[in-house]
């Protein structure tokens, strides 16, 4: 089998544009791939078309020996593409084959995997108004549910905008209960001295972790914070080598890792940094703000690994027209979501559907500007 074709595709989801890719081959199998990078959707999509060479007449069904070419040739780097590239071989893999991806994995760890709803407040940044939304997300079978109240900081919080942002989690805590986990994000914000005072003010309210105080990639000033505190540390979504996990397990003084499948590498490079994880005692819960697809990526990965922990999801907050684009996506029920058992990833593209909604040039998120948590275009 030899791959003929990379087809593109962008879907102008209002808050972040949305870029997937198609591999065709020479016996009629296709793949697809996610390539979805924020603000930088046209380069990507360029740079998946200047790797074509690199990927036209190769065989698919050899993924991992792909990766190794493609990522020599570009001088040991990872990408973006590179990723939706692997994505798609094995989404191939498993057609050609006649079985899903988590079979190819390994198979199953466990039936179901647990979810935690994103993008659940669509609101003003208010008490009430958050405490309402996460009510309704409880209602929705959520057991878990994870959210940003720090507003635009950045490196610093004034003091009015810490009290907000404990009292919307305090009413969150209020609305929801003590039995539902509370997940607090910080989105790379601050810097070590305020990131610590934060977690030790929101300590009482039990979250289950504090992910990304400081910048991603700053490993010892995220291994500072989490020896300050009480809440669990998460981090791992910016990683783009396998090293910087190995980093951060060296203290043992983080549990829980985020690794992004489209930042680290694919899905083979998921699973190592999984098993780099497990090496350490620590649980995996994969970080995931792209489509739907990457939801059901997503799934088969964590259903094949012994230290999962939970499972983000944003598919139940998105724009109502998103389920037209996607056939075969899973559905969280109960709290839960369970990975395809059609062959390979189990999803394929309505591309009539697609040109409906096309590339939008203020599609992102704008997190250090007011009002950001309604990802809303005219902000």
């Amino acid at each position: 089998m030899k791959i003929t074709e990379l087809k593109t595709f962008i879907v102008g989801n209002p808050w972040k544009n949305w870029l997937f890719l198609k591999i065709c081959t020479d016996e009629g199998l296709t793949g697809i791939g996610e390539a979805t990078s924020g603000f930088s959707t046209k380069p990507v999509e360029a740079q998946v078309q200047e790797l074509s060479p690199l990927v036209l007449g190769e065989d698919p069904l050899h993924p991992e020996r792909l990766w190794q070419k493609v990522f020599k040739n570009i001088y040991l780097k990872v990408n973006t593409a590179l990723s939706a590239i692997e994505i798609a071989c094995w989404d191939i893999v498993g057609k050609n084959f006649g079985v899903p991806l988590w079979q190819l994995l390994g198979g199953k760890t466990r039936p179901r995997l647990r979810v935690y709803a994103n993008g659940w407040y669509t609101c003003p940044r208010d008490p009430g108004a958050f405490a309402q939304h996460a009510l309704k997300v409880k209602e929705m079978g959520y057991t878990a549910l994870k959210f940003d109240p720090f507003g635009t900081a950045y490196r610093e919080i004034g003091t009015p905008e810490l009290k907000l942002g404990v009292r919307i989690l305090s009413a969150v805590r209020d609305a929801v209960g003590d039995n539902m986990d509370i997940l607090i994000e910080a989105h790379d914000r601050f810097n070590v001295a305020t990131a610590i005072q934060i977690g030790k003010q929101i300590e009482e309210f039990k979250p289950m972790w504090l992910e990304a105080p400081v910048l991603s990639t700053d490993i010892e000033g995220t291994l500072a914070v989490a020896r300050a505190i009480q809440v669990p540390v998460a981090v791992g979504e910016r990683f783009q080598r396998l090293s910087q996990f190995l980093d951060v397990m060296k203290s043992r003084e983080i549990s829980i890792v985020q690794p992004e499948v489209l930042n680290i590498g694919g899905i083979s490079a998921t699973r190592k940094a999984a098993a780099i994880a497990e090496s350490g005692e620590a649980l995996v819960a994969l970080h995931q703000a792209q489509s739907p697809f990457n939801t059901a990526i997503n799934a088969h990965i964590n259903a094949s690994i012994p230290n999962f922990l939970i499972q983000e999801n944003f598919d139940d907050f998105l724009e109502p027209w998103t389920h037209d684009i996607f056939d075969g996506v899973p559905k969280v029920k109960d709290g839960c979501i369970e990975p395809s058992d059609k062959p390979g990833i189990g999803v394929e593209l309505n591309e009539k559907e697609i040109l409906k909604h096309p590339y939008g040039p203020n599609n992102y998120l704008r997190l250090f500007e007011e009002g950001w948590e309604r990802r809303r275009r005219e902000l």
